[in-house]
């Protein structure tokens, strides 16, 4: 969904994260086994594209979109 809103695929975001597609998909199917440096470095990508990763006091998750300036 968090790729979906920058409009991009799968291998842009790895190519602007520097990892394998793959490790992508992982991280948005929460399948785990990623380093956490891993997932820092995918979720930094996906906020400088415009995307922030919600969740609340309960656990609930989400995605907020705002389109970048630039």
């Amino acid at each position: 969904m968090a790729r979906a809103a920058a409009k991009l695929g799968v291998r842009e975001v790895a190519e602007l994260a520097g990892v394998a597609p793959y490790t992508v998909s992982r991280f948005e199917n929460e399948q785990g086994g990623l380093r956490l440096d891993t997932a820092l470095k995918l979720r930094s990508v996906l906020e400088q594209l415009g995307v922030r990763l919600l969740e609340d006091e309960r656990g609930w998750a989400g995605v907020s979109y705002r389109k970048p300036e630039n």
